[in-house]
């Protein structure tokens, strides 16, 4: 369901459906992609609160903001989110989930964000998904901060990254870059940018989103 952050920021939380299952402890934040909040991630935080026995909350990442599908669009608006902004909308998504246990994913830029959340030891743990680990050029700004900086002054250690080797968004060099913070990077050789978490994309590839999903819940331990 649709609730509205205290900073106002929609968001979608979802609880476990299934009865007779044990209460949840852990609370799950989602930073979703470029394209936000839509019916594939209200989909996806029913199924993983069901599945994995979380509760689930994903903010959207263009609070205020009305964009339309148009991906263009969305990359030139970045550069105009502020860190701190989302940091804080992460804080609070951790908050509505109502649990003192809690861990995070992100896809996209999402996993992007990721790397910039575990600057916050509120998260147990998280998973990147694809995230960008040097901010774009076009998304510069003031309020980016690099993703680098906010693993190599944290515990790095906390974070899984999944990567595509052939994802354009995360070179070799960023990997190995990652690697070198401390990030426990999992390596898909066939795999480019999007390959896990929208079954219609071109570039889903099923056996090794399988893989990265049962690698993710392994390592939030959920």
């Amino acid at each position: 369901m649709r609730i509205t952050l205290p900073s106002g920021t929609e968001a979608e939380l979802a609880r476990p459906s299934s009865e007779g299952s044990p209460a949840a402890t852990t609370g799950l934040v989602i930073a979703p992609d470029i394209f936000g909040l839509r019916p594939l991630f209200d989909g996806l935080c029913a199924r993983l609160a069901d599945e994995w026995n979380v509760v689930v909350c994903a903010p959207e990442p263009f609070a205020g903001i009305d964009l339309g599908p148009d991906v263009d669009t969305r990359r030139a608006t970045v550069k105009t989110l502020e860190d701190d902004d989302r940091l804080r909308d992460f804080r609070e998504a951790a908050d509505a989930t109502g649990c003192e246990r809690i861990v995070m994913i992100g896809f996209c830029m999402g996993g992007m964000y990721v790397h910039k959340a575990s600057a916050d030891p509120r998260f147990e743990r998280l998973v990147s998904f694809y995230g960008m680990i040097r901010v774009p050029d076009d998304w510069r700004s003031d309020g980016q901060g690099e993703p680098l900086d906010a693993l190599t002054s944290n515990d790095a250690g906390r974070v899984l990254a999944i990567i595509g080797e052939q994802d354009a968004y995360t070179p070799p060099g960023d990997v190995d870059a990652l690697e070198a913070v401390g990030v426990i990077v999992a390596r898909y050789p066939e795999a480019e940018h999007g390959f896990v978490h929208d079954p219609d994309r071109p570039a889903h590839r099923p056996d090794d989103a399988a893989d990265a999903w049962q690698r993710a819940r392994d390592w939030l331990e959920v």
